[in-house]
């Protein structure tokens, strides 16, 4: 068996094992945090496709994710939309308002890059306080689930888990399939060295524009799921803190690894979760944990132990000499 055949099977078999894990999980621990927990490391995962493979740093993704969970508690609660169409709409919007983004900002790099974007989200997160649909301070409160397809009632606590699963796994799916195709090949030689990529004939700007764009709406995808997980669309959402939240789970599970934003969005929210009665020590205690795990995991905890859980790549044996002494 080649090292590579056995690094896939290993991937294949950690795979299988997480999926198993996620389907029981809900019997063991309580399926609201774990929905919540499942939507940020969509949101996380998204947020990564930007930084870990086209190498842009936003801060403006809360505009995203909280857009489109305005959007989405409107048209179900107030429209009377299913929650389908009400997500559809979301993600949407959300694709929408990456678009605008990313055609003003795509053209800068580095801080001024990172600095505009949160300057639009800015711009999104007072917009959502001061227009009237959206309930200001209040928010959108009470948005019920409905009935998917018609017939499913997400009331049900594990029926709305096990969609908001699939859901995930629908996200995680798509972002690795852009990866591994030959558009991710493109866009993380861009990320490696962008003037040599527009010398061999690709239109770095267009890449990255379109890597923004599939990234807002897997944003939206994760904050329109969310709003009916919590029945709720708020101000937290287009919040700054929620931009840089996302950065930090990021940062914690690792740039550029798949696992790495689900496994510290997981950390953070468990985090905010079980140590909730300690007020605001908690962003102290994060604050701890970050630096820890920058200094001592400088690829992100899944970028250190990932090659210890799949096996490294071994060197190719050299083939025994055929010349003559």
């Amino acid at each position: 068996m080649t090292p590579g055949s056995s690094k896939s099977r290993d991937a294949l078999i950690w795979t299988v094992a997480l999926i198993a894990l996620a389907l029981v999980a809900p019997y063991f621990l309580y399926p609201v945090f774990l929905m919540r927990a499942l939507c940020l490391a969509l949101f996380a995962c998204a947020f990564n496709l930007l930084l870990g493979y086209v190498g842009l740093l936003s801060f403006g993704h809360a505009a995203f994710m909280g857009s489109a969970a305005y959007i989405t508690a409107h048209t179900v609660k107030i429209w009377g939309w299913p929650p389908e169409f009400g997500i559809l709409a979301g993600v949407a919007v959300a694709a929408l308002l990456g678009a605008a983004f990313g055609w003003l900002a795509i053209r800068r790099q580095g801080i001024y890059f990172a600095m505009i974007t949160l300057a639009l989200a800015q711009m999104v997160a007072f917009f959502a306080l001061e227009v009237p649909f959206t309930g200001g301070e209040d928010g959108i409160q009470a948005v019920p689930r409905g009935h998917l397809l018609g017939f499913i009632d997400l009331d049900n606590t594990f029926t709305m888990y096990y969609f908001v699963l699939a859901i995930f796994l629908i996200g995680f799916a798509i972002i690795q399939r852009t990866v591994n195709s030959p558009f991710g090949q493109v866009i993380k030689a861009i990320r490696d060295n962008e003037p040599r990529a527009i010398s061999l004939g690709y239109r770095a700007e267009r890449y990255k524009l379109l890597a923004f764009v599939l990234s807002a709406a897997l944003a939206g995808l994760a904050g329109a799921t969310k709003c009916l997980v919590l029945n709720l669309a708020s101000l937290t959402d287009v919040d700054w803190t929620t931009s840089g939240e996302v950065v930090l789970m990021t940062l914690v599970g690792g740039v550029g690894t798949a696992l790495g934003p689900v496994v510290g969005a997981f950390i953070i929210v468990t985090m905010e979760n079980y140590l909730a009665q300690m007020g605001s020590w908690v962003t102290i205690i994060e604050g701890v944990i970050f630096v820890v795990c920058v200094l001592t995991f400088r690829r992100g905890i899944i970028g250190v132990i990932a090659p210890y859980l799949i096996g490294r790549e071994q060197p190719p044996i050299a083939a025994p000499s055929t010349e003559t002494p």
